[in-house]
């Protein structure tokens, strides 16, 4: 009897001598966009020039983040930037008569992982400017690097956006080449079947088309069939 009671209060000693871990450092969430609004032609700026203006950047607060990187895209150009800052309003001179896309990475001192918002596109105004080119046509599906197993077919599926309301059609790009070829032309759904074989990685991308000819690239994506 004695041992058993001698081994419970070791037990207790032991439970109440020990160290309970820490929480795991939490990670960052993403934060939500405010200002350039989505899919809309940005009409405010200063220190405004006939080429540049300078236009202010918004989103709000998330948790457990200590910084934000600020990722633009001159989508005209694909030419991409990168701005840091620990506040949630960033201003930047950008070009104007010129499309954009734009997204916020939140990033943590005490964990390496980081929380990407969603992306946005907008069109920054110019001076006395008629016609706009189409935004880039958002590549819904297949995602980005997809795989997908037992298809012979598969819908490709996109979303056009443009300031003037005047999209015409939509070029289509497909094949087994990272810079694939036209596949069909003039097509004014936002889907189009494909025909598939496994084993095989396809590239795919949309050029937008508006009534004045101008168009808009949405860049090059691709998926795998297993």
């Amino acid at each position: 009897m004695k041992n058993i009671l001698s081994l419970i209060c070791l037990i207790f000693i032991a439970l109440g001598c020990s160290k309970s871990e820490a929480p795991l450092p939490a990670m960052p969430s993403a934060v939500n966009l405010v200002f350039p609004f989505e899919n809309s032609l940005c009409n405010e700026g200063t220190n405004l020039t006939p080429t540049q203006s300078t236009v202010l950047f918004e989103w709000q607060s998330s948790n457990h983040t200590d910084s934000y990187t600020l990722v633009l895209k001159n989508t005209a150009t694909g030419n991409k930037t990168t701005h840091k800052t620990s506040d949630i309003e960033l201003a930047i001179v950008i070009d104007r008569t010129t499309p954009y896309q734009w997204y916020v990475v939140s990033e943590s001192n005490t964990v390496s992982g980081t929380a990407q918002s969603t992306s946005w596109q907008f069109y920054n105004a110019g001076v006395a400017t008629q016609s706009y080119a189409p935004f880039s046509a958002n590549i819904d599906s297949p995602n980005m690097a997809e795989q997908i197993s037992g298809a012979s077919e598969i819908l490709l599926k996109w979303t056009g956006n443009d300031i003037d309301d005047d999209v015409v059609g939509y070029d289509v790009y497909f094949g087994t080449d990272y810079e694939p070829g036209i596949y069909d032309s003039d097509i004014t759904t936002s889907e189009l079947n494909v025909s598939v074989e496994s084993g095989t990685i396809y590239y795919w991308k949309i050029i937008t088309k508006d009534s004045l000819g101008n168009t808009s690239d949405s860049g090059v994506s691709q998926f795998k069939i297993l």
